[in-house]
């Protein structure tokens, strides 16, 4: 065993002792509480002779919160169809179609090296194998965290990989008598621990899974990267994503519990997670230490995702787009059947509007009529399908959520596009030969029939709306917006962008959805003003769903939330105004400026150096922010070290920031987990620059 101490320093507040073959390491987890972890590396010997919590008091004898256990990581690898035009930047593939094999990430004790940097203590073991892939097993303690972040840090020389892993803790003698999680409707549930159950899927809610210690013993909480561990699918259907029991297949000996990902996925597109040759996936899962209640370690838990709840910040709403509810055909065939005039029985209040309102959304912009019928439809039978969306989303709105028409049209501009607008308006697919762009329609008034993409850039600018790509650069948006780059529709004013989410998955990736980043930032150096927002692209949501997991908002800031009889067209105003962040949830940025020019805004004559001004808001420990600019031609990338940080806090950062020869300017944001946020552009203008 080769032991490396020489990056440990004491002054980050932990302290680490080796001695006959146990690496002792303790860290503050609370200003009143120290955790530890006894590291066996005695070849054959569980890992982790003990877990424990202790009072911070000098001479406090540390509790046990486990002992004598196993970390396990599962990897699942199929193949990526390379063959695809699609390639590395693939949604529609399926590798579970396709031959695939797990296996066990064996470690073998060969070195154990200690990292400190800022408030993080990083021990990290050597050497790990899984198939084709190979590396470490990190930890990561951060100060003043209960926090564990354990990381089987692998890679492959092998090409066209597709994984998935499950993770996990396993003991050949339990020492915790039972599990306790939330059910995906929020009910407390337990089971005793039966070592010779069979592991299978078991839904939780909220993502985590927590032993149930004896006596004083306290609890350990076991649960994913929020959102990194959800590869993209239509569907956020809570498949079981925890497991615990023994190993049916000799993957690992003993009882376990922990985090899993299903093949099969939700059966449709399943296109798990890239592993690109030669990148370092790092496959993590967080412990949580408590030396309370598995009730009180699941209430931390959820501190960490604010109960799965965007958090109302002043000045600003929560605006969330692109679901494929397909409620307006729902309700117009379920009164068919019930032979109803009325709302038809069971979607008085859909689920979707109840699932928005748990996770705090303030605004919702939909995506109705996706099942690709809609372009060839009669205008009798399209109006009359508009007309009912108009009516669910003013029903449905109310003081807490306010429910938006909207669509994904894919026709006329090519690629796919969502289409928004500040008020109900009436519009038919397929203009025929004579027919004028717009005329009054008894019932329904003003009516445009669109058949170009010039007609649609006309009904934009006549009813003030946006369009905007939807999932840029993937799916059926494959080579689009770059393929209409220089077409009037999109270069005008009624173009917002495109919008982000995270696909395609890469576990090697520090930030998500570089995807579309990537793109803000080459729509930038175009010298286009364009923006983009988040999007959720999902198909159905259910209140017991795991859609947070698969979400993410947009903070727009309005002075308050339009009301549906009232039109919105203050939402669209700050949205084409690239006034707004997009964020996973856990870090907001509230306020970001350049020399007092805040975020989509264009700063005329700056000085040299102008103050960039952002004040930031965290749960999750942060890893770095990112000040990214350009020149017209390059993109520049000033990297922030944010490993000081701890859990749940705050902070301003004041940059005198050199723009010499920058045209652009935005801020990311990244936590220890990979969530993220990211603002709009600042432009920068000389006074004779101006457009007209």
């Amino acid at each position: 065993m080769v032991v490396d101490l020489a990056d440990y320093r004491s002054d980050n507040g932990a302290t680490v002792r080796w001695e006959a073959d146990t690496l002792l390491v303790a860290w503050p987890i609370s200003p009143s509480e120290r955790g530890e972890i006894i590291f066996n590396l005695e070849a054959g010997r569980p890992l982790l002779q003990q877990i424990a919590v202790a009072s911070a008091s000098a001479g406090s004898v540390a509790v046990p919160v486990l002992q004598k256990v196993d970390p396990v990581t599962i990897l699942t690898v199929g193949e990526r169809d390379l063959q695809a035009p699609a390639g590395w930047m693939a949604f529609f593939d399926n590798p579970p179609s396709r031959a695939y094999r797990s296996f066990a990430a064996v470690l073998t004790k060969k070195t154990v090296k200690v990292i400190s940097t800022s408030a993080r203590t990083v021990v990290r073991l050597g050497e790990v194998k899984a198939g084709g892939f190979s590396g470490g097993l990190e930890f990561t303690l951060c100060r003043n965290s209960p926090l564990i972040f354990v990381e089987a840090v692998l890679k492959t020389s092998e090409d066209g990989r597709a994984i998935l892993y499950d993770a996990g803790l396993v003991s050949s003698a339990p020492d915790w008598p039972a599990l306790a999680w939330r059910d995906p409707s929020g009910g407390l549930q337990r089971t005793l621990v039966a070592p010779s159950r069979v592991v299978a899927p078991l839904q939780v809610g909220g993502r985590v899974l927590v032993t149930e210690g004896r006596g004083d013993q306290g609890s350990l909480a076991i649960f994913p990267p929020p959102h990194q561990y959800f590869y993209p699918l239509d569907f956020a259907d809570n498949l079981g994503f925890a497991w615990h029991g023994a190993s049916g297949n000799s993957l690992f000996r003993g009882y376990g519990f922990g985090i899993q990902q299903p093949p099969a996925g939700d059966r449709r597109w399943v296109p798990w997670c890239n592993a690109p040759p030669n990148t370092e996936q790092r496959l993590g899962v967080f412990y949580l230490i408590s030396s309370g209640s598995p009730l009180s370690a699941l209430d931390t838990v959820a501190a960490y995702t604010r109960g799965d709840r965007y958090k109302k910040i002043p000045g600003y709403h929560t605006f969330t787009s692109h679901y494929h509810i397909e409620h307006t055909l729902e309700y117009l065939q379920a009164q068919k059947k019930q032979n109803v005039a009325g709302i038809p029985a069971g979607l008085e209040t859909p689920g979707f509007v109840k699932t928005l309102k748990a996770r705090g959304v303030d605004i919702v912009h939909l995506g109705e009529f996706h099942n690709g019928v809609t372009p060839r439809l009669a205008a009798k039978e399209r109006l009359a399908q508009l007309q009912r969306l108009h009516a669910e989303c003013a029903r449905l709105s109310d003081d807490t959520l306010l429910v938006l028409p909207g669509e994904e049209p894919n026709v006329h501009l090519g690629g796919h596009w969502m289409s928004f607008f500040p008020k109900p308006v009436y519009w038919v697919l397929n203009r025929g030969v004579g027919q004028p762009l717009v005329e009054d329609v008894p019932g329904y008034g003003p009516v445009y029939q669109v058949g170009s993409a010039d007609d649609v850039l006309r009904l934009m600018e006549k009813e003030n709306g946006l369009m905007w790509t939807a999932h840029a650069r993937i799916k059926g948006s494959r080579g689009f917006p770059d393929a209409y780059w220089d077409r009037p529709f999109y270069r005008s004013e009624h173009f917002l962008g495109a919008a982000w989410k995270a696909m395609p998955a890469d576990l090697s990736r520090p930030r998500l959805g570089w995807r579309v980043l990537d793109l803000l930032d080459d729509m930038a150096n175009a010298g286009l003003k364009k923006f983009v927002l988040a999007e959720a692209d999902l198909f159905r949501m259910e209140p017991d769903y795991e859609t947070y997991a698969h979400m993410n908002i947009n903070y727009v800031r309005l002075a308050q939330r339009p009301r549906f009889g009232e039109g919105w067209s203050a939402l669209l105003a700050a949205l084409r105004a690239g006034d707004f962040f997009a964020t996973t949830g856990e870090v907001l940025i509230p306020e970001f400026s350049v020399g007092g020019i805040t975020s989509g805004g264009t700063l005329v004559n700056p000085s040299s150096e102008p103050m960039l001004h952002a004040s930031i808001e965290w749960t999750f420990p942060l890893a770095f922010a990112e000040v990214i600019s350009g020149d017209g031609a390059q993109v520049f990338r000033q990297r922030i070290d944010l490993s000081d940080t701890e859990s749940f806090g705050r902070r301003t950062l004041r940059i005198p920031w050199r723009r010499a020869g920058r045209n652009w300017v935005r801020l990311e944001v990244w936590d220890l987990a990979r969530n993220g946020a990211f603002t709009q552009p600042i432009f920068f203008s000389r006074e004779d620059a101006r457009p007209d």
